[in-house]
């Protein structure tokens, strides 16, 4: 029973990578599509938010369905309530994508207001915590999920550094530049949100791991299990 049990741990565990997976691709093509302003790529983007909502489903219900049946205990508790809760942020991040998408539609057949330097730069970023975040749950790693957390400010950094030169060196100069930096500006959020949802997919690891609540708690994220 136990075996038959794990097995299905690790059958989950391959869910919510297939479902990380298909967030970082969404997320990465409608930055692409952002930067050449291609309204095929964005609409592939929009396209493909069924896929993840229906993974979305079915991880849930397979977890539900694993604790109906085995009633699992402490750290196999965690881990699935884990998945739960990883599996909900992952969907927020495919949501964000199609968000991005539509701001790639936005300024489609309009000429590019500046180099995209910021924007790409926070993209990777918030990919990379997100792959990150992913490992981390893969591997029960709680020093990983902590080096995702460490990384918001940086997000929060290139973010604030968007708006500050979309809002101070085109939209107070020259107000008729708004309609192509708006769509720029919650590009920049929308990519923010996915790196604070990557942060919470982290501290939801480290409670996994160490049994340890961080989340709105920054003094305890020094802290490790005693050995």
């Amino acid at each position: 029973m136990q075996r038959h049990f794990d097995e299905e741990l690790q059958d989950l565990k391959g869910a919510v990578m297939r479902m990380a997976s298909l967030a970082r691709q969404a997320l990465m093509k409608a930055v692409e599509a952002l930067k050449g302003r291609d309204p095929a790529a964005a609409r592939e983007v929009m396209g493909s938010d069924a896929e993840l909502d229906a993974l979305e489903l079915e991880i849930d219900e397979r977890c539900l369905d694993l604790i109906a049946r085995h009633q699992p205990m402490a750290r196999d508790l965690r881990f699935i309530t884990t998945a739960i809760r990883l599996n909900a942020e992952l969907e927020r991040i495919g949501d964000l994508a199609v968000d991005v998408a539509q701001r790639a539609l936005d300024l489609s057949g309009k000429p590019l207001l500046k180099p995209l330097v910021d924007i790409p730069r926070l993209a990777e970023l918030a990919a990379r915590m997100t792959g990150e975040a992913t490992e981390a749950f893969v591997n029960g790693d709680a020093e990983l999920a902590r080096k995702v957390v460490l990384s918001d400010p940086e997000a929060d950094g290139l973010k604030r550094a968007v708006e500050k030169e979309l809002v101070e060196d085109y939209m107070m100069k020259d107000g008729s530049t708004a309609d192509r930096a708006v769509p720029l500006l919650l590009a920049a959020r929308h990519l923010e949100r996915v790196a604070d949802h990557a942060v919470s997919m982290a501290e939801d690891i480290i409670y996994m791991v160490e049994a340890r609540v961080v989340r709105h708690r920054p003094g305890e994220l020094g802290k490790r299990p005693e050995k």
